[in-house]
């Protein structure tokens, strides 16, 4: 049976893994899904519930079995009644990206968003920010005017006043930050911890934990040699995007890399408490189909899995 495991440049350790062979060893017959071939979703309405849009290919034929990725997408599958179980988190990405507005624009506070445009990759941890931000501030969905983007033209977009804030994240805000002076609304490390994190179907648990403890260990020994060789792991990206037809800085990309938390743990409570929380508010501003219970997700012997091989690559 062939294992399949999707990845993409957005979730880092899924996509230096897919480069470096270390998970053939144990799975021969891995089959790699770029989720960037799959076919495009419909667009998102940014004032409508959120479609779990990631997970439907863990339960579509030809999708994947294994998938990576930030904050909220685990969140609305569940929403979605898509039956997945949490597989482990990275440490708080607290320095990957923030709230940002044009210097000398007159928004100096969260509270200054009211009716203002807002760029987001919606759907991902950046709606979770944005909207423990506004939440914060005394604000809610409905009191902004929430722009889907993609994590590189957002800063584009701010930059020609298309939108008056911008969740960016580095790189690509690297690049905004060499020609704009910035004004920081709010920070990651205030609003949330930010992990990675991993997830799969209950069923591919139940029945493949040989293969998922493979996937983990996997993980575990490519993330720390990124961890320790992140110039060559930055090599990877850049060599992608030239391969579209795209150029990338591979210093910007090192720094990216080298601020970024490698290797899984296991799911904690703090973390669950967080997700529930997003969950709460996605459903109380209308952009999560029903409310769900976060802890439903856990299955304690992926954790016992994921604590062992830890320890077994730090030996």
């Amino acid at each position: 049976m062939s294992i399949r495991v999707g990845y993409f440049p957005h979730n880092n350790s899924l996509f230096v893994l897919r480069h470096r062979g270390i998970l053939e060893r144990a799975l021969p017959e891995v089959e790699w899904v770029d989720l960037r071939a799959l076919p495009k979703p419909a667009p998102v309405d940014v004032k409508a519930a959120l479609p779990s849009q990631h997970s439907d290919w863990l339960f579509a034929e030809g999708g994947y079995d294994f998938i990576g990725t930030g904050f909220t997408p685990p969140i609305t599958a569940l929403g979605n009644d898509r039956d997945i179980v949490y597989v482990g988190i990275s440490g708080p990405r607290i320095e990957n990206g923030r709230l940002v507005a044009p210097a000398g624009s007159g928004i100096e506070t969260v509270a200054d968003l009211k009716g203002k445009r807002v760029g987001i990759a919606h759907g991902s941890w950046q709606t979770t920010l944005l909207l423990f931000a506004l939440d914060r501030a005394g604000l809610g969905w409905a009191d902004i005017e929430p722009v889907d983007t993609d994590i590189h033209d957002g800063g584009n977009l701010l930059r020609t006043g298309e939108l008056d804030a911008w969740v960016g994240a580095y790189p690509a805000l690297a690049a905004l930050e060499a020609t704009t002076e910035l004004h920081t609304l709010v920070d990651t490390e205030s609003v949330f911890s930010h992990p990675s994190l991993w997830f799969t179907r209950r069923e591919f648990a139940e029945q493949h934990r040989a293969e998922l403890e493979a996937i983990i260990a996997a993980l575990q020994e490519s993330d720390a040699w990124i961890a320790e060789n992140p110039r060559a792991a930055a090599q990877y990206f850049v060599d992608d995007i030239a391969a579209r037809g795209g150029t990338a800085d591979l210093d910007a990309w090192e720094a990216a890399l080298r601020d970024r938390p490698f290797g899984v743990g296991p799911v904690t409570a703090e973390f669950l408490d967080e997700q529930q929380r997003a969950a709460d508010l996605l459903t109380a501003n209308g952009l999560l189909p029903r409310r769900i219970d976060v802890r439903a997700a856990v299955v304690p012997w992926i954790a016992d899995a994921v604590t062992a091989t830890a320890v077994a690559t730090a030996g």
